[in-house]
């Protein structure tokens, strides 16, 4: 089970050129993304340590994710 909403996701599907969209095609991207999100937060937090502070910035984030 994911935490994510699968309405929206299956919507960003369509948006991406996919006429019809199942519910196995939206866990399995739900669960893909819940997956980034985890390793990208864990990198963001690292940084954020390193920088002296508990809050997470945006520049936490985009700096995990070029990492990835």
């Amino acid at each position: 089970m994911t935490r994510l909403p699968l309405t929206p996701l299956g919507r960003i599907l369509k948006h991406g050129g996919a006429e019809r969209v199942s519910e196995s095609a939206k866990e399995e991207l739900a669960k893909y993304l819940e997956e980034q999100a985890a390793a990208i937060t864990e990198i963001a937090l690292e940084s954020a340590k390193a920088n002296g502070r508990k809050t997470l910035k945006s520049e936490d984030i985009i700096y995990a994710y070029k990492i990835l």
